[in-house]
């Protein structure tokens, strides 16, 4: 494919230039970078997006994924239900910050379905089941609070992956690459165990749905687990599983399995920030992982957000991997709800960053940052503003 083939608002651009045009930013830059996207232009994408729950997320303040605290276990179905049908079902409007903020995903909602993009939905230990079409990969309910128990039995994880990792290798078969994001209450905070546990000191960089990012609670719930299973950092560098079933969360494991299970022949795009540099490193400690064919993809507003470091701790993980930056321009929308985005509320989830990647490149570029901030501003007066049902 020549740099010189693409055309924009009447100027021939080269590739880097299309990509600068549409918001894309490459924050590791050489030429197989370049070549990871380029590769994918035109090419046949499919969204997954793997809901769960820990019970982390029940301890106060540290998480803003629901209006009231009680509704947290619904988050992740109901993103599910919003991506599958335009409107939530087990919840009466959208999953939103104590204040109004919308779930990420009426973006991810909003890019896929833009961008003509297929997804699935599966659920690894999901509290509440979704009433949408699902694949269950054996997780036996939420994973637990880690700082007081193991976040699930080593049999259960095993199970899982297994099951993730086959999921994958199908997967693999009915796509030209996957997009994998996530949908998890608190799971920065398991994140941050698990990198610990497997000898990334991630203090004070994984990033947070609020503001005021509470890094000293999240600090004091991975000091008290590791204290609790007599671990120091570094301890499980070779057992990542055993990390996951003592500190993580069931997501960590399903992503990582779909994605070994179908990066021997497929491209892989890690849709998130904190969580999926979690996943990254547990791929790296497993056999079967193929660098090459996997990168990673967020929002400008989890790369830049200043009470985190996501640059550094993805290259504390993988100095070489692809990482790229989506940019939704909700700092320019009319509606407030969008805007807070920017100031530095919710930031990325559900795959936002990565689905944005995904529409822009399914659509050689047809899509434009302009359009796409039309249509999900159109989106949230639909399901926010009037809480009715997208249609397109």
């Amino acid at each position: 494919m020549e740099d010189t083939q693409f055309v924009f608002r009447g100027r021939r651009m080269t590739f880097q230039e299309r990509l600068n045009a549409h918001q894309v930013k490459i924050e590791r830059s050489d030429d197989s970078t370049i070549d990871f996207l380029r590769n994918l232009v035109g090419r046949k994408p499919l969204f997954v997006l793997t809901i769960s729950n820990t019970r982390v997320a029940e301890i106060p303040g540290i998480t803003v994924a629901g209006a009231d605290p009680q509704l947290v276990k619904y988050t992740p179905v109901a993103d599910a239900e919003l991506l599958e049908f335009g409107s939530c079902k087990s919840i009466s409007g959208v999953p939103a910050t104590p204040d109004g903020k919308p779930t990420p995903a009426l973006i991810t909602t909003t890019a896929l379905r833009f961008g003509k993009i297929p997804h699935l939905i599966v659920s690894a230990g999901s509290e509440l089941k979704p009433q949408t079409p699902y694949i269950d990969v054996g997780a036996e309910g939420p994973s637990d609070n880690i700082a007081i128990k193991n976040a699930a039995s080593r049999v259960v994880v095993e199970r899982v992956f297994e099951r993730a990792r086959k999921l994958g290798e199908t997967l693999a078969k009915l796509s030209d690459y996957l997009v994998l994001g996530e949908s998890i209450p608190a799971g920065t905070t398991t994140a941050l165990a698990v990198m610990c546990a497997l000898g990334i000191d991630a203090r004070g960089k994984v990033s947070s749905s609020m503001p005021i990012n509470p890094h000293p609670l999240k600090s004091q719930v991975v000091n008290d687990a590791l204290k609790r299973c007599n671990l120091r950092i570094g301890d499980l560098r070779a057992d990542p599983l055993e990390a996951v079933s003592l500190l993580g969360d069931l997501m960590m494991v399903t992503v990582s399995g779909i994605a070994l299970g179908s990066q021997q022949t497929t491209p892989v795009i890690l849709a998130g920030g904190t969580q999926m540099a979690a996943v990254l490193a547990i791929m790296q400690k497993l056999l079967g992982h193929s660098p090459e064919r996997v990168a990673l993809c967020t929002t400008r507003y989890v790369f830049e957000d200043e009470s985190a470091n996501l640059a550094s701790l993805i290259s504390s993980v993988d100095s070489h991997v692809p990482l790229f930056t989506t940019d939704p321009s909700l700092a320019r929308s009319s509606k407030q709800g969008l805007r807070a985005y920017a100031e530095g509320f919710v930031k990325e989830g559900v795959g936002a960053g990565g689905s944005i990647l995904a529409a822009t490149l399914n659509s050689s570029f047809a899509i434009t940052p302009e359009t796409l901030l039309q249509q999900i501003e159109r989106n949230y007066e639909t399901v926010v503003e009037k809480q009715s049902q997208i249609v397109t």
